[in-house]
């Protein structure tokens, strides 16, 4: 069986996607899974940290709408339909529900039994075009309150015709990260503080505040970013969180701007992490890291750490919301609860 997955961005979209993978190898260990995603998210899907896929197909639909016209974009757009279509497949699954997924599944050439499976209607919170059931020769009714990770296994799941196992499955593999962690204390702990909106965002001087006490309990807080205000916000956390007078001490360290592959792996190297409500955060629930995810709003249902089997939220990851946002005392505790054993010694929280 040939099955292609379309799930083009952005890289949230991509990391709840990734149990679809494992979801389909489970019930097809003879499968062949290719992937369209946007070039940008590529990397999370290489063989290196991403087990069972065989080809991931990239494109840059973002980039090439700005100059449709233009002699690059057509022909960056002919050599990756060529690629799209030198294989045919049993299934194609849109998992994204928009125009440009619809357009890539109806391009994509099938077997003569082949078939293209995509949502019947829009969920709560998601957005929707109705060229997805046009084109789809299927098309599959979702429940409209649905978690992203659950909307997208359930879909694949009826496609194929398998039930899938209870807890997701991310596949990604860890091992490249340990083989290096010398380089990096195991102790550390990310802090995702960036967003593409700013309305996600988290007060800095919360971050801080967070950091001092986790400074104080021995851990060394690392600072990811991906974008020039990011860089800036990532100084300024970590300028206060190294007031030390002992020049040696270092409390809090800036990463260097990584691809998303090598970011992936420093991130499997930390004891936890912490971060608001982004694709980052979500590559950390990926990990099974110990992880606090931040809400400014009461979007955890559909995006942030899933519920256990038995229906309470699992130790390890644990979502935290409260408007305009939370305070630093209610993410500490969350912390706290996402850890084995509770810390000894903790200092009052502000």
């Amino acid at each position: 069986m040939k099955v292609l997955i379309v799930k083009l961005s952005s890289l949230g979209d991509v990391v709840h996607t990734l149990p679809v993978v494992q979801d389909i190898l489970a019930a097809h260990p003879g499968a062949q899974i290719d992937w369209v995603v946007e070039k940008a998210f590529a990397p999370l899907l290489t063989p290196l940290l991403c087990a069972g896929l065989q080809r991931v197909i990239s494109c840059e639909l973002r980039r090439w709408r700005k100059a449709p016209f233009s002699a690059a974009t057509r022909s960056a757009w002919r050599a990756f339909r060529r690629e799209l279509q030198n294989q045919h497949y049993d299934a194609v699954i849109d998992l994204q529900g928009l125009t440009k997924s619809a357009l890539i599944a109806w391009l994509t050439r099938l077997t003569p039994s082949g078939r293209r499976y995509a949502m019947a209607n829009q969920t709560e919170g998601s957005g929707y075009e109705a060229p997805t059931r046009w084109v789809a020769d299927v098309a599959i009714a979702m429940a409209p309150h649905s978690h992203a990770v659950v909307r997208g296994r359930e879909l694949a799941a009826r496609a194929l015709g398998y039930t899938p196992a209870v807890r997701p499955d991310y596949g990604l593999n860890r091992s490249p990260a340990h083989a290096e962690r010398e380089h990096f204390a195991p102790e550390s702990i990310a802090f995702v503080h960036g967003s593409s909106r700013a309305d996600k965002l988290w007060p800095l001087d919360h971050w801080v505040a967070l950091g001092q006490q986790l400074n104080a309990q021995g851990y060394l807080i690392v600072l990811p970013h991906g974008s020039d205000d990011e860089l800036a916000s990532s100084q300024a956390i970590a300028e206060g969180l190294n007031t030390s007078e002992e020049k040696a001490l270092v409390n809090a360290v800036v990463l260097p701007r990584l691809a998303l592959d090598q970011l992936t792996q420093q991130l499997a190297q930390c004891a936890g992490v912490i971060g608001v409500d982004s694709g980052l955060s979500h590559i950390a629930v990926a990990l099974d890291l110990p992880h606090v995810q931040i809400y400014n709003f009461d979007t955890a249902w559909r995006t942030g750490p899933l519920p256990d089997s038995t229906g309470e939220k699992g130790a390890r990851q644990l979502s935290v919301f409260a408007q305009p946002s939370p305070s630093v005392s209610q993410v500490w505790t969350a912390w706290l609860t996402c850890q084995p054993a509770p810390a000894h010694g903790l200092g009052e929280t502000t």
